[in-house]
């Protein structure tokens, strides 16, 4: 169903119920395994996603790795939140 390839190649949708209705349409959440080989960075006023995943990765669009990382932030918005600003996340390996 998804791209080959994509991380949610493994991702399965939302099952239908007894009333043969979907609950959610959409995709479930995949499964994030702990990332390794990561280092620290501490949030600071003015950080976005796509900028961090710019400097670390030389590519703004694999923003969602930081986000992996770091689960207990819901919400990628979250990890960005001025009140987060001193707190340190995760920030994993570059792949080669």
């Amino acid at each position: 169903m998804f791209l080959k390839g994509s991380r949610y190649e493994n991702a399965r949708e939302f099952a239908t119920g007894a009333d043969g209705e979907k609950p959610f349409h959409g995709t479930r959440i995949r499964e994030i395994g702990a990332a390794s080989g990561v280092i620290e960075h501490m949030l600071k006023a003015g950080d976005r996603l796509d900028l961090l995943a710019r400097h670390y990765y030389n590519d703004d669009r694999l923003w969602w790795r930081i986000v992996d990382a770091n689960p207990k932030f819901v919400f990628a918005g979250d990890l960005i939140s001025e009140d987060l600003e001193g707190t340190v996340i995760l920030i994993p390996k570059a792949r080669e």
